[in-house]
């Protein structure tokens, strides 16, 4: 039976439980408040970030993982004994953290065979697919196997949230400053999608209820479901959310994650959405 390793990014926003069940091993991004700089998910946790931005009058900014860091998760799965790694990682159209990743493999190919996918996804849209190819792998699955499955399943996942505030993503240069501006003004609530693994309206609606429901409407539209989560970043609106998605039907229970400091930096505090993975 072949024992491959699953590596992410913290991008991922997997819930700790299911990363320990399934010894997904997760590689870090940084984030920076000013002249601090922090590692995702080792020495700042979802809280920590979104009651740091609120303290803060500075507004986060996130860099890649080096080379290095990936290299290091090849050789401990190497040490561990396993017989290949799979790497899924964030969407490279929004992160250098995909050619870490590669070039990183071009260290060890005497060591261990990885293969590296673009998830062309972010958030719990990557969080799924990694869960999914995760089980396949505990289930003693081989690693082309591995990326066979998880290339299948990356036109099946897709995510879509509100954004609470525009500040964040027009700091982090996604949209126009002027266009954050109008947005403030008239309290439009903008919902942002991936398109082939890039960030893109959604369409817009003028309150968090409609926002809501315009969400979940969504998701109803990829049904049948394989997997279902709902990820937020400190938003007052989760049992909300919740309570819209409750009868849509999953293979799998529905899935609660925090969003991280990651994606958290860009989104701003108060995110909110679904991400799926169709059967």
């Amino acid at each position: 039976m072949a024992h491959v390793r699953v590596i992410s990014d913290s991008s991922c926003d997997l819930p700790e439980e299911i990363v320990r069940r399934l010894d997904i091993e997760i590689v870090s991004l940084s984030i920076r408040f000013g002249d601090e700089e922090f590692t995702d998910r080792v020495d700042l946790t979802p809280g920590a970030f979104w009651a740091k931005c609120k303290a803060s009058k500075t507004l986060p900014a996130t860099a890649a993982p080096s080379p290095g860091s990936f290299q290091a998760a090849y050789e401990r799965a190497h040490n561990n004994g396993c017989d290949g790694v799979i790497v899924l990682t964030l969407s490279a159209a929004l992160s250098a953290t995909h050619q870490a990743a590669v070039l990183a493999s071009e260290a060890v190919t005497e060591k261990i065979p990885v293969r590296i996918v673009d998830s062309k996804a972010v958030s719990m849209a990557l969080g799924l697919l990694v869960l999914d190819v995760a089980e396949l792998a505990q289930s003693g699955a081989t690693l082309e196997q591995l990326v066979e499955h998880a290339e299948k399943q990356l036109p099946k996942v897709g995510i879509i949230a509100m954004l609470d505030t525009l500040e964040h993503l027009a700091k982090g240069g996604r949209v126009g400053g002027a266009r954050a501006l109008i947005g403030q003004v008239l309290a439009i609530k903008p919902l942002l999608e991936l398109n082939n693994g890039v960030v893109a309206e959604a369409g817009r609606q003028r309150t968090r209820a409609k926002a809501l429901a315009a969400i979940s409407a969504v998701a109803r539209t990829h049904t049948p479901l394989r997997r279902l989560a709902v990820v937020h970043g400190d938003s007052s609106e989760l049992k909300a959310l919740e309570a819209l998605v409750a009868d849509i039907p999953i293979e799998f229970p529905l899935i609660i994650a925090d969003m991280g400091p990651t994606v958290g930096t860009h989104g701003g505090p108060g995110i909110i959405g679904v991400a799926w993975l169709e059967t």
